[in-house]
């Protein structure tokens, strides 16, 4: 079966959608050489910013003509803003805190992020609400969606699972070889986490 190549009016939405994988790629790898990053980082990053594609689509999508509003159940808003509550109270408590109890450099690192003191998370996201606002001000064919399983909310709950195994049966296991002074357990932890990222990317430009 042959694929539809994407249409000249949604070339735009694509750029734009490279554009954000792109700067959280860079914005991630920098984080990690840095040392200011962690799977909480990561999981907290991803529900924000989808929070804040809620938000923005939400208020923007019906000045935005060429919008596809799709809707997953008779609540959508309210039920993704419920499922997101439940994500970010198990987010901040097991990764945030539990997780890395008895490492203080990673605890106090989660605790400047949930602050918004950590200055890769913050320019990030950033970046990602001023261009999904961008995007509706331009008329571009956005693709909105509400309800609890939309392509970013998976994301989260496959991030979520994967985040879990890796911390506590891997990292947590091999104590030895993923210290508190290498790379090696963060860039671990990342990985997952970027290859969805690219893959949800690639998905998304090759249905077209």
């Amino acid at each position: 079966m042959q694929l539809k190549k994407t249409s000249v009016i949604e070339q735009p939405v694509y750029k734009q959608s490279l554009a954000e994988l792109l700067v959280f790629l860079v914005l991630t790898v920098a984080a990690v050489v840095n040392a200011s990053t962690s799977v909480f980082y990561v999981l907290y990053f991803f529900w924000w910013s989808e929070l804040l594609r809620l938000v923005a689509d939400r208020l923007f999508y019906k000045r935005n003509a060429q919008a596809l509003y799709t809707a997953n159940d008779l609540l959508p808003l309210w039920s993704s803003l419920f499922i997101l509550f439940i994500h970010v109270v198990f987010i901040v408590v097991l990764f945030g805190f539990i997780a890395n109890w008895n490492n203080k450099e990673l605890l106090a690192l989660n605790i400047r992020v949930l602050l918004f003191k950590n200055q890769f998370f913050n320019v990030n996201l950033l970046f990602v609400v001023l261009q999904r606002v961008y995007m509706h001000l331009q008329q571009q064919p956005v693709k909105v969606v509400f309800g609890g399983f939309t392509p970013n909310m998976i994301i989260l709950h496959i991030s979520i699972i994967f985040g879990g195994i890796l911390q506590f049966f891997v990292v947590k296991r091999f104590p030895h070889f993923f210290t508190p002074d290498n790379l090696w357990g963060s860039a671990l932890l990342l990985l997952p986490f970027l290859l969805l990222k690219t893959g949800l990317y690639i998905r998304n430009k090759a249905v077209q």
